[in-house]
């Protein structure tokens, strides 16, 4: 894929110590996407932030780093991955101080879109630092191992975090924990990271055009399915959105094959084993975020965990990442191909959606079901994500880095949105249909309380079941698409697109 002056570049002697701060900029944003969650009612409580604009303490943060993803990833590519690092990273420390210190929902909500402007900046940048510094396969192995499992277990440990800080201190510190994180990774990005030299006579320059059409395409998306899982698909304002953001990324498309300066080189995804990374990543992402929602909502609403049990119930899953990203797909990534991989990682998840799906309304099952459950989805996904993040940055030319590690995120952030909206759309409709089939056997006010609890878990469980089935439809499209016959780290030819 890259050049062969790109490939016998002396790897950078201090990069051992760069990843504990590029892992800590990357585990801040996937953090702030889950860790705000369980800490939502106490801010709705404390700022007086009605039901109907709930949503935007999530939304507006997810907008703002969905919608500038690619803008953010190519920006790295023209002012150099360290500074952009670093204008990152000051700037979503400032954005959490604003929101730790918000006085109304408008202060609070304009906090979370700045948040993900910079996340947007920061996150493509952390991940193309390690894509040019850890160039030998053993290297990129154990710094994508390390890396992998804190993109996939940090959402899982965001919501622990955000329980422990919620109870033991106060919500604002969701955010105030950012600016912490923050200046650790500033001071690591300072002292201990310098910026890769480029390589060749790439010119980049920046697509507007382009950057608005796929920022406003993707942030549609983002807000579509984020309004879809509020007000319905059947919603208005819900069609409109998802019409318009077809239009809008279709436009984007015809854009990128005109320009001579592309946001999104056609190369970077038109490669068929890199685009079956990068779809990989969104569908697994739809069916991990998914399960987030419904085991938040089983064990606060319908067995009363506090907001710190209920993170320290998703600790299975973490362990799983660790034990699936630095044990499994570490040792074995460079010794077979990356469908080997992929493919037993999301069978294994699947068999863990299956066993989560064994929750009941009358106990919570937590040894017999969602420990081990969360313990293979974990692992699986471990496995998966390791790999595919791994794969889909492998080989890029030095110029497309950027954009290549920020088309990981826009999948992720995509299917995040639309696991949620999705999966709850499915589980609010199979709730209602329980309830539809079982209102005759309602006696009294104690029988309606029995009623939507179990209605809420059966949605739940069918919830899980269509989660299972998207993470074996993974497989397929891994099985398919990723054809690469060897490991990773033997070099294999890209497709000729200009």
């Amino acid at each position: 894929m890259s050049s062969a002056a790109e490939s016998f570049v002396a790897p950078d002697p201090r990069r051992w110590k760069a990843l504990v701060f590029i892992c800590l900029a990357q585990l801040m944003v996937v953090l702030d996407g889950t860790v705000v969650n369980i800490a939502l009612p106490n801010a709705k409580a404390d700022l007086g932030i009605s039901d109907a604009n709930q949503q935007w303490v999530i939304t507006a943060y997810a907008l703002a780093f969905g919608g500038l993803l690619l803008f953010g990833g190519r920006i790295s590519d023209l002012w150099g991955r360290r500074r952009a690092l670093i204008i990152g990273l000051v700037g979503f420390a400032a954005a959490s101080a604003i929101g730790g210190a918000a006085v109304n929902q408008g202060m609070l909500f304009g906090a979370r879109t700045l948040q993900g402007a910079f996340g947007a900046l920061l996150a493509p940048a952390a991940l193309s630092l390690l894509t040019v510094m850890f160039t030998t396969p053993a290297d990129r192995a154990k710094a994508f191992g390390i890396f992998g499992a804190i993109a996939g277990g940090g959402a899982a440990l965001g919501l622990l975090l955000g329980g422990l800080l919620t109870q033991a201190l106060d919500w604002r510190w969701t955010m105030y924990i950012n600016v912490v994180i923050a200046a650790a990774a500033l001071l690591g990005a300072v002292f201990e990271i310098k910026e890769p030299p480029k390589l060749g006579d790439h010119v980049v320059k920046l697509d507007i055009l382009g950057a608005v059409l796929a920022g406003a395409g993707l942030a549609l998306v983002v807000y579509g399915f984020s309004r879809a899982a509020e007000e319905g698909w059947g919603d208005t304002g819900t069609i409109v959105c998802l019409i318009a953001a077809v239009v809008f990324l279709a436009a984007f498309v015809a854009w990128q094959l005109r320009t001579s300066h592309p946001l999104l080189p056609l190369r970077v995804v038109v490669d068929r084993a890199r685009g079956g990374a990068y779809l990989s990543v969104g569908l697994s992402t739809i069916a991990m975020f998914g399960s987030f929602l419904f085991l938040t909502l089983y064990m606060q609403d319908a067995h009363h965990y506090s907001p710190l049990s209920a993170g320290v119930a998703f600790l299975p899953m973490v362990l799983g990442m660790l034990i699936g990203s630095t044990q499994i797909a570490t040792r074995l990534i460079t010794r077979v191909p990356p469908r080997f991989l992929i493919v037993p990682g999301v069978l294994v998840g699947a068999v863990g959606m299956l066993l989560l799906s064994r929750v009941s309304a009358e106990s919570t099952h937590y040894w017999s079901a969602i420990f081990p459950g969360l313990l293979l989805l974990g692992a699986g996904m471990g496995t998966v994500f390791m790999t595919t993040i791994n794969l889909a940055t492998y080989g890029v030319e030095s110029r497309d880095a950027g954009v290549a590690s920020a088309m990981v995120n826009t999948s992720q952030q995509v299917g995040g949105a639309v696991g949620t909206a999705l999966l709850n759309t499915i589980a609010a409709n199979a709730a209602a249909r329980y309830v539809t089939d079982h209102v005759g056997a309602v006696r009294g006010p104690a029988d309606v309380a029995t009623m939507k609890i179990a209605a809420l878990v059966h949605g739940e469980t069918i919830g899980f079941y269509v989660a299972a089935g998207i993470l074996a439809l993974v497989a397929v499209v891994a099985g398919t698409l990723i054809n690469v016959p060897e490991p990773i780290g033997v070099e294999r030819e890209p497709v000729p697109i200009e």
